[in-house]
């Protein structure tokens, strides 16, 4: 099994990013929305199994005081295998040189990404749209 990660997005598939998204519960990523999301970040990690996509993560930065880390996905039948961690060490060293890095981890995997250096905001706001996600994140 080879595992690669890379930035080259130009020829990705969709269909098997959209895959991962939706191995992981998250449906209202489609091969359009996906297009349009990762054509607007600056910095993509894309992790390939036998040039398979498995896992991908993505940032929007200005490239010197703030950046923030979106979609750190990872396949469910390829988790526990250390994936996350390589694409989170991967786009920390892109952005090694940027002041402020922002992140929202999702439900229960805060302690990773703790253990990757980040720690949580004592100001941070957001704002949900989707009643859910207000619940699920917005105190």
């Amino acid at each position: 099994m080879e595992v690669r990660i890379h930035s080259d997005f130009t020829n990705a598939n969709l269909y098997e990013m959209e895959d991962v998204y939706y191995s992981v519960g998250w449906t209202k990523h489609t091969s359009e929305i996906i297009k349009q999301v990762f054509g607007a970040s600056n910095v993509i990690a894309l992790v390939t199994v036998d040039d398979r996509i498995v896992a991908f993560g993505r940032v929007m930065s200005d490239g010197i005081f703030n950046a923030a880390i979106y979609d750190v996905v990872v396949h469910r039948d390829f988790q526990g295998q250390g994936i996350a961690r390589k694409i989170m060490e991967f786009l920390l060293n892109k952005l090694s040189n940027v002041s402020c890095i922002h992140l929202i981890s999702t439900n229960g995997n805060e302690d990773f990404y703790r253990k990757m250096g980040l720690k949580s905001l004592k100001t941070g706001m957001g704002r949900y749209l989707n009643p859910i996600l207000s619940n699920d994140y917005l105190e």
